[in-house]
């Protein structure tokens, strides 16, 4: 089940890192698994992944429940906000190639954003579901 989830966090990544419009906003693919201390703002990262069985007699496969973080430094949440409607538009309902694995569904389950005065950052969450089979 964990190779589901890894295999859909690179097909992610790709679609993330090929959208025009989302590496417009970030100033390039900053999408980050493990942020680096070098990175600057604003940036994407994969945040907390939950994977879980969905098999049945007749089927197998996985439902893989995940986070991305968007964060920013700009004055006001607009730039978060930006980002966060980027990635919904390119990954709500989107027909990933997901190596081993047939995506069946992909949407956005839901969003947050807040700021964090400790240090001054916009943090927007967003959570999103993954149905996969595996391949024929």
């Amino acid at each position: 089940m964990s190779a589901a989830a890894a295999e859909l966090q690179r097909a992610v990544y790709q679609a993330l890192a090929g959208d025009a419009t989302l590496t417009g906003l970030l100033g390039g693919p900053d999408i980050f698994d493990h942020t680096p201390p070098s990175a600057s703002f604003p940036y994407i990262t994969f945040g907390t992944t939950g994977v879980f069985a969905w098999d049945t007699s007749t089927e197998t496969g996985s439902e893989v429940l995940f986070a991305l973080h968007a964060w920013s430094r700009a004055r006001g949440r607009g730039e978060v906000l930006a980002i966060m409607e980027a990635i919904a538009t390119r990954l709500d309902d989107a027909a990933l190639t997901v190596s081993g694995y047939e995506l069946v569904r992909l949407g956005v389950e839901d969003s947050e954003t807040g700021y964090d005065d400790d240090v001054a950052v916009h943090h927007g969450v967003m959570r999103l579901r993954a149905i996969l089979e595996p391949a024929a």
